[in-house]
């Protein structure tokens, strides 16, 4: 008897253990090149992400290769993603359109947090030292798998310059 309420307390710990917070805002420092899980104003995890081949400066229009900037809302997952797994990120918000259309252009759209493509052919730790992106925020594998549990959509996310 005391065995199994032994492995009962010990497997009621260790679930509890691994139980992920959930995030209620999210953060990317584009010059750091740092994502940020927050719950209530507290970082609680961070990783180091890739963007564009041009980070800086806010995304004007489709195809230029960068990472918007200002407050979103990550609004939807996508599972089965031609990355490992993918959450989309609000963009192009009533902001983004009015510029885009006062310069004659397509805003773009399609901006996600994402992990590795199936067919990466090199180790993530070689990967996530180049901007490599097309204007999405990339993470590893493991490191998506861990944004993905603790995020919910709806969350907002402000990505900085």
């Amino acid at each position: 008897m005391m065995k199994s309420i032994l492995c009962v307390t010990l497997m009621l710990l260790t679930s509890a253990a691994w139980a992920w917070p959930k995030a209620d805002f999210v953060i990317v420092n584009k010059s750091e090149r740092k994502l940020y899980l927050l719950q209530k104003g507290m970082p609680f995890k961070e990783y180091r992400v890739s963007l564009g081949p041009k980070p800086k400066g806010h995304k004007l229009k489709e195809g230029d290769e960068r990472t918007p900037e200002g407050r979103y809302v990550l609004d939807f997952k996508n599972e089965n993603s031609d990355f490992y797994k993918s959450i989309h990120i609000s963009y192009p918000n009533k902001f983004d359109m009015e510029q885009a259309r006062g310069a004659g252009v397509s805003p773009g759209g399609s901006i996600m947090i994402h992990g590795l493509p199936g067919e990466m052919q090199f180790p993530a730790s070689v990967v996530q030292n180049f901007n490599w992106t097309d204007g999405c925020i990339a993470v590893t594998n493991e490191e998506m798998e861990e944004i993905w549990n603790a995020v919910e959509i709806g969350t907002p996310i402000e990505i900085l310059p």
